[in-house]
């Protein structure tokens, strides 16, 4: 029977996304390996392989459709011998940005051959809320046979559970429990709720007598704005100040980019913020660490996130055992981030992960201020520009560099005298930078 072809779940957190780009069309034969479409993701445009072999029989999601939910269908797949008359057109729904409403749809396939929608159940989760990605068939089976989804291993692409996960799974298996006996404990489990912000309406009504544009939300403003209202309400902040002195910095920095220009290298501020943090996150370990819920998770490597603006949001690639990698090998690979942060061409385990971000607004003339945590990072420091300041040093007035920092700390995971060990090492290491090649 003919194969739905499934929006594909390109990074842990996506639930919706663009399909931004057929690169196929109907009637094409396509094997496993071929890159079936463009799908733009919260973060990222990525490319989107076939599973399996084929004709494209129909495409159901019109390319520029965007809010299209993982696992919807968007194509369907045709093996020898089948034809378009063997499709029974599945209902998938998504908001359509420049397509007509009636616009056929598309997805990505696997080797279950029932794509009728009504045999498929409703999205299963885990116990700790994870949404468990099954095909249409092997959830039915699962019904069926009364197994619970969560205790099975998928072995479809990206974990997915497939057909033969289902009828392979051990008959004991432990049944899903019903809805009626999940509720009550559900509902005893579930959080009071945070207080809104005014509504649309009102905020429109507000306004009415005023000129305005109305500016829709894309997926990456919308992410940014979940994620930082999710931070500010569910993380305890504190924050800890500190400034350094650059002048060491700055002369020694001077010194290596005269020595590195024949190799077409040249070292940044930040690149030596990147190395001092890393290297801090050695010192104290203990602050090399993550919120997991109900846990902390503590590092080993010191994988350093640095934020990067681009037009309409930010991302944060991570670089990964910065404290073992030279400033050269840091500049390089901060910058091929940066460049590809900004044409948005980064896969999510690019930007995904670490313990520790930095953001830097000194590029901007921003003095000093306050960053929010970036879940499930334990701390991000906020970086300021260096100000020419009168500094008493013994029994004199020098005019030194100076530049302020704040380390926004959670406090489920950081103490403040933990919190205040990190930031000394890292001032430590910005005031006697040499130390940072040993």
């Amino acid at each position: 029977m003919p194969t739905e072809i499934l929006m594909p779940a390109l990074s842990p957190t996506m639930e919706e996304g663009t399909l931004a780009k057929w690169l196929v069309k109907e009637g094409d034969e396509v094997k496993s390996g071929d890159i079936l479409a463009e799908i733009e993701t919260d973060k990222a445009t990525m490319e989107f392989e076939a599973v399996d072999e084929g004709k494209i029989g129909k495409i159901l999601i019109a390319e520029g459709t965007s809010g299209v939910a993982v696992n919807t269908a968007i194509a369907v797949l045709l093996e020898d011998g089948e034809s378009a008359d063997d499709i029974s057109a599945p209902k998938a729904e998504a908001k359509a940005d420049s397509a007509p409403a009636e616009a056929p749809r598309e997805v990505q396939g696997e080797a279950d051959r029932d794509i009728s929608p009504a045999k498929a159940a409703a999205p299963a989760a885990k116990a700790d809320g994870t949404r468990i990605f099954a095909s249409p068939l092997a959830r039915r089976i699962a019904a069926d046979k009364g197994l619970d989804l969560s205790n099975i291993t998928g072995s479809g692409p990206r974990g997915r559970i497939v057909k033969s996960d289902v009828e392979n799974a051990k008959a004991g298996a432990a049944p899903a429990k019903s809805a009626e006996a999940a509720a009550p404990a559900a509902a005893a489990a579930a959080p009071a709720q945070a207080p809104k912000g005014l509504s649309t309406d009102a905020v429109i009504k507000m306004y009415a007598d005023r000129e305005t544009t109305e500016v829709q939300l894309d997926g990456m403003r919308r992410t940014i704005a979940a994620r930082l209202t999710e931070a500010k309400q569910t993380i305890p902040h504190f924050y800890l100040r500190r400034s350094a002195k650059l002048d060491a910095l700055m002369e020694f920095r001077a010194t290596l980019n005269k020595q590195l220009e024949g190799r077409g290298v040249k070292l940044s501020v930040n690149d030596f913020i990147i190395k001092a943090s890393a290297l801090a996150l050695q010192q104290v370990p203990d602050a090399n660490a993550v919120w997991a819920g109900d846990r902390i998770l503590k590092l080993t490597p010191s994988d350093v996130a640095v934020a990067v603006a681009i037009d309409g949001g930010l991302f944060t690639p991570v670089l990964k055992d910065a404290h073992q990698k030279t400033l050269s090998t840091l500049s390089a690979e901060m910058k091929d981030l940066a460049g590809r942060a900004k044409s948005k061409k980064l896969a999510p385990h690019e930007y995904q992960g670490g313990s520790f971000a930095i953001s830097n607004l000194g590029m901007f003339g921003i003095e000093n201020f306050d960053a929010v945590i970036n879940p499930p990072h334990g701390a991000i420091l906020a970086v300021g520009a260096g100000v020419k300041t009168p500094v008493v040093e013994g029994d004199q007035v020098v005019i030194r560099n100076v530049m302020s920092m704040t380390l926004s700390v959670d406090h489920r995971v950081i103490d403040g005298a933990m919190g205040a060990q990190l930031l000394e090492a890292i001032v430590a290491h910005l005031e006697n930078p040499i130390g940072m090649l040993a």
